[in-house]
Formats: structure tokens, C-alpha cells, sequence
């Protein structure tokens, strides 16, 4: 499945989409009356993906001279020219360039692109972590898409909310997120996704973030979209960090009853206020069993199947999907 419609909101914010430039004087000076406050929403700039009458740098541009940039507290990035074959070096130089006259923003997210602009799986990525050591206030960042995508190891004191998507997510940006220091993040977010798309690593390179040492604010830990769901299922099992969760989300992946299984044999889950599972492929006895045991202490189940199919070969082979791959 594809990421069908663009992020509703950021921040805490609603995402308004900034204006292209309009061919006629007039319109273009009605459009920009009736511009939101400059705090008021989370910015989306894009740039159309294929035909482009502006780069992204230009449009980012145009809505610095436009808006007030010393009250803005949210950006989204949209499209850039062929994300497909371009990775967003100059997008990103443009937002560090910027950042003395943005000294109010606190949430980014770089690549919100859908579909039928550009599938996840195929959209580049730069070193990321060049925007995280620019804007230290920054409280919330998130990025979509594997291909290229570097995540060295940083420290960051205020990051709350870290949300890394992906069809594949490369062995190096997993290890690079688990080895950052985070003291104040609450919200961890991956989607781990499939080998077919690069996502090599296995669960072992997520026991730095299972343990919790480096993640002492860690509430919600979500690790999603996986092929190996069951095996990180066996290993979230037992992990230290799981004690002080409030939310787990281990859903989009191909969990079937041996993850399942592994949950209900391992540690409690009791005290989560919230357990979400949507998108498997667990039978209605394990479903059962996890209700029993969960629901009935108060903690809030997701067990929709939502879109998850299997094909079977001829030979018998079955195969299962994650929810978000190409």
C-alpha cells in the first residue's frame, strides 16, 4: 500500500499548504490576504515533483519574504523536484540557512510526499541530523523515506517526538537512532519495513532503545512496518524500556501468532494505557487471548486486521505484507 494523503497536522498544529506563486498579480494578492498567522499552522512548502516552476530552495524562499519567519512554529516539507533520483541537500541548506529567523520553530518534518508524487520507498533522504544539530529547540522532527537517508548518532536535550518512516529502514539510520542520546524524547516512532526496500536491520541493533538507558522520558515507542515483526514482538517481550511505556504500537508489520504469542508469554502489559496491533495476521484465538488478558485491565487493544492480505504459491509458500512497502 501507498501513503495516500498528506499529514493532517504537525506540532499540534493543522497543516496549511503555502501557495504557488499564481500567474495573475491579482490573485496571487488574494491569496496571500487571506494567509493564516504565521503560528497559527504547520507550513507545508513543496514544490511540484515533476514540473516545477520553482525549486523547493525558492518557494521556501518566497514564504520567508512572505510570512513572518520570527513567529513560525511548525514547517512541513513537501515534494521537491524528482525526489525519486534528488536527495533534499539543498532543501535542507535552506532551512539551516534560515535558521536565525526561525528562532520560533519547534516541529519538522522533511518529506511529507505521497503516492502518487513520489512512492516511499523510492524517495531520497540526506543526513537529516544536519537539521537536529541546527535547531536545538526543535521538539518534534520527523522524516519519510529510506533511500540515502543518513542518521548519525546525535545528542539532542529538548527532541520529544522522533517519527522515522520508511518501506526499508537501512541498518545504519536504526543503529544511528539507537546509539543518539535523547533525554527528553517521549515519542519514538519507526518503520522498520522490508529487505526488498533496504530495511536490513534485525533486532539486535534495537537493543539500545529496548534497553531505555539512552530514552529516560520514553512513553511511546512505537516500532512499526515490519517483516520481522514477530522477532521484535519476542525481544519487546522482555525489554527493560517497556516498564515505563504508556503506549506500545508494534502494527503495520507481519505479526502473526508467534509474536503474539511472545507478548502474552512475556513480561506484563497491563499497565499500557494503549496496545496497538492494527494490520496482522493473528488467528482469532491468539486475538481472543490478548483481549482477555489486556482489555479487561483497561488497556486500550487495536487488533484490526485493517488491510493485511497473504498470497499462496502453488507449493504451498505463504506470503505476508506489511502495510506500507513500495
Amino acid at each position: 500500500m501507498s501513503i495516500g494523503e498528506h499529514l493532517r497536522g504537525l506540532g499540534g498544529l493543522p497543516a496549511y499548504q503555502f501557495p504557488d506563486p499564481a500567474k495573475d498579480v491579482d490573485a496571487q494578492a488574494v491569496a496571500l490576504s487571506r494567509l493564516p498567522a504565521a503560528d497559527g499552522v504547520a507550513w507545508r512548502i513543496s514544490a511540484d515533483p515533476y514540473d516545477a516552476e520553482e525549486t523547493w530552495p525558492e518557494a521556501f524562499g518566497r514564504f520567508l519574504d512572505t510570512v513572518d519567519p520570527a513567529q513560525v512554529r511548525a514547517i512541513i516539507v513537501g515534494s521537491w523536484a524528482d525526489a525519486y533520483d534528488n536527495r533534499p541537500d539543498d532543501v535542507i541548506d535552506a532551512i539551516i540557512t534560515a535558521r536565525e529567523q526561525l528562532p520560533a520553530l519547534r516541529a519538522l518534518f522533511v518529506g511529507d510526499i505521497i503516492g502518487e508524487e513520489c512512492e516511499i520507498s523510492w524517495i531520497n533522504q540526506g543526513e537529516v541530523t544536519r537539521l537536529l544539530d541546527a535547531f536545538p529547540q526543535l521538539e518534534e522532527f520527523g522524516v519519510r523515506g529510506g533511500e540515502r537517508l543518513e542518521f548519525p548518532a546525535v545528542r539532542h536535550e529538548n527532541l520529544r517526538t522522533l517519527k522515522v518512516q520508511a518501506g526499508g529502514l537501512p541498518v545504519a539510520v536504526v543503529r544511528g537512532v539507537a546509539a543518539s542520546e535523547l533525554p527528553s524524547l517521549r515519542d519514538l516512532e519507526l518503520w522498520l519495513g522490508t529487505s526488498e526496500y533496504g530495511g536490513d536491520a534485525d533486532v539486535t541493533d534495537l537493543a539500545p532503545i529496548l534497553a531505555g538507558d539512552q530514552l529516560p522520558s520514553l512513553k511511546r515507542l512505537a516500532l512499526r512496518n515490519s517483516e520481522i515483526q514477530d522477532a521484535v514482538c519476542a525481544a519487546v517481550a522482555s525489554a527493560p524500556v517497556v516498564a515505563r511505556l504508556d503506549a506500545l504500537d508494534l502494527s503495520m508489520g507481519v505479526l502473526t501468532d508467534d509474536g503474539a504469542a511472545a507478548l502474552l508469554g512475556g513480561q506484563p502489559l497491563t499497565h499500557l494505557k494503549s496496545l496497538d496491533l492494527h494490520h496482522n495476521y493473528v488467528s482469532k484465538e491468539i486475538g481472543a487471548r490478548l483481549a482477555d488478558t489486556l482489555t479487561a485491565a483497561g488497556v486500550e487493544l487495536n487488533l484490526d486486521t485493517d488491510d493485511a492480505y497473504s498470497d499462496e504459491d502453488d507449493d504451498g509458500s505463504v506470503w505476508r505484507f506489511v502495510s506500507v512497502g513500495e
